[in-house]
């Protein structure tokens, strides 16, 4: 039976053989070996835990040296300078090439731009068509109807004829095509909330147009409501001045218009009421408290890109930047242009989602229902320390704080 081999370092006069060489071999330039089961303790391991705790409580920490690694990508390693002149120059000429191909690949999104317009020119009277049939100002054609019975079952369809021969009262339009079409959309449905819903039955169409410079622009016209007075909302992306790599279309920044709320409707705002009582009056006053709180209409004040001094707020900005400009885009490229296949949710069958997707969007019910008890567990009491000698204050009316 052989003898086991011993956990030493190899003496470094011995040859190097499978048994004395490391799996992962140190870099030439370092004489650091790799650690056998024997230089590792506790000790150690303890240190690392303290090093890692020492991250988690300063965020600086961390951000600091997350900035000084990332100040290395892109930095030469050396390989290219010590390149022979003759190579080096024939890397320089490569990269002329390459400057050329950019060219072409802005020319080239360029004119896919220009193409776009032009087709979404020919689609605009489609979704006119659309919009008067859906807020019943016209009713469509025999035609229109058999195209798009054609690949419906026949039963399916009996079915549908029937039970609307059972409804009583005339329906105008399609009521709540816009709320349920968006609904089915898994990205929009996360931010419309219950409240938001009254306000979204009277939306009565959803359009876009492009900009004379690239970007564009999402058009939502209401209905009268008893949120506010806008008839129209809009949001407008903006793409910067240059191209990026391959000549695609750099976002840059959103702008939403401010909404009009009418008195007391303000659907991304909440009132805190709490009860405050003097300890020593033992009398109480109800102070309210405007706090901000989600809704879809926060879609509207898009986040502003960070500036030098937002260092640490800098990566939840970044996100929360990417995925404002990819609702816009859901918008434009999914919502409008198929807009009855999310009312029917028979879109839902082309998006490629995941379980985690699945199980957010069915427990939304639930996450809503756990948002109200919270609201009315926020009318608490809290005791307030006053001076001795202040008067005790009456029930005031109001309260604000924004």
């Amino acid at each position: 039976m052989a003898e086991p081999i011993k956990n030493k370092r190899p003496d470094p006069a011995v040859a190097p053989t499978p048994q004395n060489t490391p799996l992962n071999a140190a870099p030439i330039s370092s004489h650091a070996q790799q650690p056998g089961v024997a230089s590792i303790n506790e000790e150690d391991l303890g240190s690392g835990v303290a090093a890692a705790s020492i991250f988690a409580h300063d965020p600086r920490l961390m951000s600091l040296i997350q900035g000084r690694l990332g100040s290395l990508v892109g930095k030469s390693s050396g390989y290219i300078e010590s390149l022979p002149v003759e190579v080096k120059r024939r890397v320089s000429g490569l990269k002329g090439i390459q400057k050329e191909h950019s060219k072409l690949e802005a020319e080239f999104q360029e004119e896919v731009l220009q193409l776009e317009k032009k087709f979404f020119a020919k689609f605009t009277p489609l979704y006119e068509q659309r919009a008067a049939i859906v807020n019943g100002k016209t009713e469509p054609t025999e035609d229109l109807v058999k195209a798009g019975e054609e690949d419906e079952d026949k039963a399916e369809g009996a079915a549908v004829e029937n039970k609307g021969a059972t409804d009583g009262g005339k329906v105008n339009g399609i009521p709540e095509f816009w709320l349920s079409a968006m609904k089915n959309q898994i990205s929009l449905a996360e931010m419309i909330t219950d409240r938001d819903e009254d306000a979204l039955k009277s939306l009565i169409d959803i359009r876009m147009e492009y900009l004379d410079k690239p970007g564009f622009r999402l058009i939502f016209e209401f209905a009268e409501n008893g949120f506010f007075t806008n008839k129209i909302i809009t949001k407008t992306y903006y793409y910067q001045n240059e191209s990026g790599y391959g000549g695609d279309f750099i976002y840059d920044h959103a702008e939403g218009d401010k909404i009009d709320w009418k008195a007391g409707q303000d659907l991304t705002v909440r009132i805190e009421q709490k009860k405050q009582r003097n300890k020593t009056t033992k009398q109480t006053r109800i102070v309210k408290k405007t706090v901000p709180t989600e809704s879809f209409f926060n879609f509207f004040s898009p986040p502003k890109p960070p500036t030098d001094d937002d260092d640490e707020a800098a990566d939840d900005i970044e996100e929360r930047l990417e995925l404002d400009y990819q609702l816009g885009e859901d918008i434009k490229e999914k919502l409008i242009p198929r807009a009855i296949d999310w009312f029917t949710g028979e879109a839902l069958a082309f998006e490629e989602l995941d379980e985690e997707d699945y199980a957010d969007f069915d427990d939304d019910d639930e996450d809503d229902e756990d948002d109200d008890s919270e609201d009315h567990d926020d009318e608490d009491e809290s005791e307030e320390d006053e001076e001795d000698g202040s008067k005790p204050k009456q029930e005031p009316s109001e309260c604000k704080q924004s």
